[in-house]
């Protein structure tokens, strides 16, 4: 085998059970289709670096078992007793958009029934203990505002709140976390929060040298790349090459750069290919903010985020690696569910 065709089948093999291994079959053909939308020169490097990083940050739905096992059998966080613990806690199923909560939560029960002997729908038997799960955190607004509104409305006088991911992007946490602290206060409530996850990863703007995110160190020699920088009101803080991040996600920084150029490159391309993709739908990903976009790498079996750069999941005309459920269609499809009685 070549070394194109060794790649596309690691990739294959690595991201076999993305939304229920509903990719289209062969595998290592979906993947081609994707990577060949890229200038050839750069198709074989790009395919290196994918491969290298989806190894270390595609989750499947083994590894977010293993993770939730993990933190169910953690003393750190049940104590001696971890069979009282999970009986007496609530989990929250209070997602705003979305079915990742509820997909986490049933995980988890299926974890919960095997280790103790009974799932979540037998918890809840105190209030001193809540669990929010989630399988990502990444500008933090999501699981901001699910959580102050509970705490508003629902929260007990005086609680202990358990917030558990998978991934946890450290400026996101920080934000989210800041202002749930400040709902908190305004309640009067005494609520604890703990924050647990399987992989932290630097975003920060402060900490921009050393993120594990997508930050581009130059902007393109590109015209469309070139014009739609110029459009922006405020001009995209770029990091200084050298450190590709501390979760050591990638072959080296010239890995990292590449990934950099070339998804910003694909990203403003797409932009102009779907002229309905909303501003906050940046060449990186989504970003309420003004910025080039987000730059998370990070995609699970059950969907890829739209925090992820464009290139890998948005659809037609381009051709996503990641085809992404929307939280959109989500909707649709909880109401048809609701109307028939059942999923379909």
């Amino acid at each position: 085998m070549s070394q194109r065709s060794d790649l596309l089948a690691s990739i294959a093999n690595t991201i076999q059970d993305y939304r229920g291994g509903s990719l289209p079959q062969p595998i290592t053909d979906h993947v081609d289709r994707w990577v060949q939308q890229f200038d050839v020169a750069v198709q074989l490097p790009i395919l290196q670096e994918v491969d290298h990083v989806l190894k270390k940050i595609y989750f499947s739905k083994e590894d977010v078992a293993k993770f939730l096992r993990t933190a169910m059998r953690s003393k750190k966080l049940t104590g001696e007793d971890a069979a009282a613990f999970w009986r007496d806690a609530n989990f929250l199923d209070i997602q705003g958009g979305g079915d990742s909560q509820t997909d986490m939560i049933n995980l988890f029960s299926e974890q919960l029934q095997d280790e103790h002997g009974f799932g979540t729908t037998e918890c809840a038997h105190g209030d001193d203990v809540f669990i929010y799960l989630d399988d990502g955190i990444f500008t933090g607004n999501r699981v901001r505002r699910d959580l102050e509104g509970w705490i508003r409305d629902h929260a007990p006088a005086q609680t202990t709140l358990h917030v558990i991911c998978i991934a946890q992007h450290s400026g996101g946490q920080y934000y989210a976390n800041g202002k749930i602290q400040e709902v908190i206060k305004t309640s009067g409530k005494k609520v604890d929060i703990t924050w647990w996850h399987a992989i932290e990863l630097e975003d920060r703007r402060t900490y921009s040298a050393k993120s594990d995110v997508l930050r581009p160190t130059a902007i393109p020699n590109d015209p469309a790349v070139q014009a739609y920088v110029a459009a922006m009101k405020y001009q995209p803080s770029l990091r200084t090459a050298g450190n590709p991040g501390a979760a050591n996600l990638f072959t080296g920084d010239a890995g990292k750069i590449l990934l950099e150029q070339e998804f910003l490159k694909a990203g403003v391309n797409i932009r102009q290919m779907c002229p309905n993709l909303g501003a906050t739908q940046r060449p990186l990903g989504h970003m309420t903010l003004e910025t080039l976009g987000f730059g998370s790498l990070i995609v699970t079996y059950r969907n890829c985020p739209n925090n992820a750069p464009l290139a890998f999941w948005v659809d037609a005309p381009w051709y996503p690696l990641f085809p992404r459920t929307t939280n959109a269609q989500t909707a649709v499809r909880r109401m048809f569910a609701d109307l028939s009685g059942g999923d379909f």
